[in-house]
């Protein structure tokens, strides 16, 4: 078995196509043994695959474009989160985005991620960052929810199922990000381009599995539910909500693949509100390697 490290964020349900990929064999099948480390910051994954401690990451894709700004050399070479799975959570006594004014918003990074998101959608009902709201940086959706349940905040994205677990716990949906804004590449998958060059096998090996693993996740909702379970501790009630927005609203690419739609609107929109002119006239394609992509997909029928 050749051996992999890969970091990922947390223990959200966005990790399930390599959660699938260990536990239904896939990596197995390609001769991986893949180690899957769960970390609580979004720019510590990062930091991961830049420092070479991890080969492979599910990172935030702004993190490529801000890296290839900084003259460095990460790649998206597949995707994760294409559509926005999120809702708007607040406080049960906040009913409208109007009430946020005054209010602390919980986001994963104030460099990159779910900021530029908030400032977006606040933007568009007439709130402006960091006039009228303050943003602090908390971390991931499952601390997100610590704090919106402790009080430390007053709203913050929550994904599938964890939005659900909220609303039915009296909490409240501001909006449906992906309503606003369809196609945002909000997550995806990462290599450094010196390493994945050097490697070129062992990564189109892993993008067969990873390819898999996307039919798989959309063919078997009854083993997701399974899988969900087991690495999540959620109910099955809710792996099943969670699996049904997925595959209904294709918040995962069916077979692994970043989207430069997705892509596009993430610059566009960072692009604005941190203040890079350039960015927004950069194609998305720049910053995406589909090539090992390709290849592994051709391998299979």
């Amino acid at each position: 078995m050749d051996r992999l490290n890969f970091a990922c964020v947390s223990r959200n349900y966005f990790n399930m196509p390599v959660w699938i990929a260990e536990d239904a064999g896939l990596f197995a099948d390609e001769g991986l043994a893949v180690a899957i480390e769960h970390i609580e910051g979004v720019d510590e994954v990062t930091d991961r695959l830049r420092q070479g401690q991890a080969q492979l990451v599910y990172g935030i894709s702004e993190h490529v474009v801000l890296d290839h700004e900084a003259g460095g050399k990460q790649h998206i070479i597949g995707g994760n989160v294409n559509r926005l799975p999120f809702s708007l959570i607040s406080q049960s006594s906040i009913k409208t985005i109007a009430d946020l004014r005054g209010k602390t918003i919980g986001v994963s990074s104030l460099e990159a991620g779910s900021s530029s998101l908030i400032i977006e959608l606040l933007k568009q009902s007439g709130l402006s960052y960091p006039d009228d709201y303050k943003m602090e940086a908390v971390g991931p959706i499952l601390a997100r929810w610590d704090k919106l349940q402790s009080g430390a905040i007053d709203a913050g994205l929550q994904g599938a199922p964890l939005n659900y677990i909220a609303m039915d716990q009296g909490y409240h949906s501001l909006c449906e990000p992906r309503h606003i804004i369809p196609d945002f590449q909000f997550t995806s998958l990462h290599a450094n381009h010196d390493w994945a060059e050097a490697h070129e096998d062992l990564v189109i090996r892993f993008m067969r599995a990873f390819i898999r693993a996307h039919r798989w996740f959309t063919a078997n909702k009854e083993g997701c539910r399974t899988i969900a379970m087991a690495r999540t501790g959620i109910s099955a009630h809710y792996a099943d909500r969670a699996w049904d927005d997925y595959v209904a609203d294709g918040i995962f690419p069916v077979d692994g693949n970043a989207s430069t739609a997705a892509l596009q609107s993430l610059i566009n929109i960072s692009g604005l509100i941190r203040a890079i002119p350039h960015r927004i006239k950069t194609s998305a394609d720049d910053y995406i390697n589909r090539r090992y992509w390709t290849d592994a997909l051709s391998g299979l029928v």
